[in-house]
């Protein structure tokens, strides 16, 4: 086919692809200015840094090099890694399938078939003869509209969201071993104070006995005592099984049988990270979460699937060559009356589909309207999550200083009754009551504390977990914040 006669054709093909059109379909999804979360006056009066961002090893601050050692291992042997990096590259192989879907495809074959035919096919006449054949064939679908290189790019976007997300999940696993670990301390903590408890609880019994064979109390009082030791001993075996239930999360989290867990020893008391917060929280994010650079290349992705489906409106040309021998008998398949070729373009283009095409860019359009609604609503989740978990800390640290007192005055009480004991001013069952008073203050101080370390995990996942985007990345996020009018109007 000549050149014009091509140019007309596919003239006549525009001209005819009103039948099939793509008009009044477009997504309606806009992506959420990260600049219009305000969040200054929830952050009043906390520190202002850029260099506010946790490390990549931040779990190092908590200064337990046992903690240490459990994150390291559970990042080289937990199971839902695996997953995830397998995730990833089913992404990165389905990338390379759309790119080699825009380069042309040659294909080669070969065959030797006996056959008889009917006689009457032949006149009557008919023999058993080889039929032997070989080809060479090259197809190369034109990308004219840039169709081929959209399923590309979105392919790519895909693959990266996956290879971000695995890297989220890295981050996930290691918060949850440093939550886990503090809650394994904590345990040890209650069962320090259902220990003491429970001696004081006994001692207590004891005295009261001796008071009511005397005759001092009754046997209310000496029941009162009975229930009180029943609670310890019951307080006991909750901080007990609390400390095999953190042992058991450990276990999961680092990939091994329960009984790794019983060579975890008891954890040093941590120190909560101190980290201020960044100078423009909600802009800062997009760049430092994991989560919201995935989220914003799925957005990417899906916008080039709407380009994908608007050129299958669009016609299609592609160019297509065979060359073969073919050979009916017993004669030499290579000569070269046996060959035959034949070579030409080809135009295809949908004039009535029943709405397939349609309905397809209106899936696309609304599979980009759902991405950009998940971003947004990881955008506004995680900003607001790291305001939650300051505020949380700075009420947190309020508390621990109002419990420290608290803690001091129940410790003073409990030196004053045992100092009016020995001078015979006081009782000893006395002094035990306050005793107790002073082991319910330090329980509430061991919790308050623990969950202050819980809370500092908590916010270094909200602000990344130390992750560091590459440069493609930090320039595609930052296009997060940008008006979508431009992609709305694809």
């Amino acid at each position: 086919m000549r050149l014009h006669t091509m140019a007309a054709a596919i003239g006549l093909s525009l001209a005819l692809a009103g039948c099939v059109s793509s008009g009044g379909l477009h997504p309606s999804g806009a992506l959420t200015d990260a600049s219009s979360l305000k969040s200054e006056r929830s952050l009043n009066g906390i520190a202002v840094s850029p260099a506010a961002w946790p490390q990549q090893d931040w779990w190092t601050a908590l200064g337990d090099a046992q903690l240490s050692g459990l994150i390291d291992e559970a990042l080289r042997d937990n199971p839902g890694l695996a997953a995830a990096d397998a995730r990833a590259q089913q992404a990165q192989a389905a990338a390379g399938v759309a790119d080699a879907e825009r380069g042309p495809t040659v294909n080669a074959g070969a065959s030797v078939a006996g056959a008889r035919p009917p006689g009457a096919l032949f006149g009557g006449h008919s023999h058993f003869s080889w039929a032997k054949y070989g080809y060479a064939s090259f197809n190369w679908g034109l990308d004219l509209w840039g169709g081929k290189r959209a399923a590309w790019e979105a392919a790519l976007g895909q693959a990266r969201a996956a290879e971000i997300d695995r890297q989220a999940a890295r981050i996930e696993l290691s918060t949850n071993v440093g939550r886990a670990y503090t809650q394994l301390g904590y345990a040890y903590a209650q069962q320090d104070v259902a220990k003491a408890e429970l001696e004081r609880a006994n001692r207590a019994r004891d005295l009261t006995r001796q008071r009511a064979s005397a005759g001092i109390d009754s046997q209310l009082q000496l029941k009162q005592s009975d229930t009180e030791v029943a609670t310890a001993e019951q307080q006991q075996a909750v901080a007990n099984r609390a400390i095999d239930a953190a042992r058991s999360s450990l276990s999961v989290l680092l990939g091994k049988g329960p009984d790794r867990g019983l060579d975890i020893t008891r954890p040093q008391v941590l120190k909560p990270v101190a980290l201020a917060v960044p100078g423009n929280l909600s802009m800062d994010l997009i760049g430092h979460r994991a989560d919201l650079v995935a989220a914003r290349w799925r957005v990417e992705a899906a916008s080039k699937d709407i380009k994908v489906a608007k050129t299958e409106f669009l016609p299609n040309v592609s160019i297509g060559a065979m060359a073969g021998l073919l050979n009916m008998g017993g004669g030499n398949l290579f000569s070269l009356k046996n060959r035959f070729y034949e070579l030409g373009p080809s135009l295809s283009l949908p004039i009535f589909d029943g709405g397939r095409l349609r309905a397809n860019l209106a899936g696309k359009d609304a599979q980009y309207d759902l991405a950009v609604a998940q971003y947004n609503e990881t955008l506004v989740a995680a900003t607001n999550q790291v305001a939650d978990n300051y505020n949380a800390l700075q009420s947190m640290q309020q508390q621990i200083d109002a419990q420290q007192r608290a803690l001091d005055a129940a410790t003073e009480a409990w030196q004053l009754s045992e100092q009016r004991y020995k001078a015979g001013i006081g009782n000893y069952l006395e002094a035990l009551i306050v005793r107790q008073q002073l082991l319910q203050a330090q329980q509430r101080m061991a919790a308050l504390q623990s969950q202050q370390v819980d809370l500092s995990v908590q916010l270094i996942q909200a602000l990344g977990g130390g992750y560091r985007p590459q440069a493609d990345d930090a320039h595609e996020v930052a296009a997060a914040s940008s008006s979508s009018v431009s992609e709305r109007s694809l």
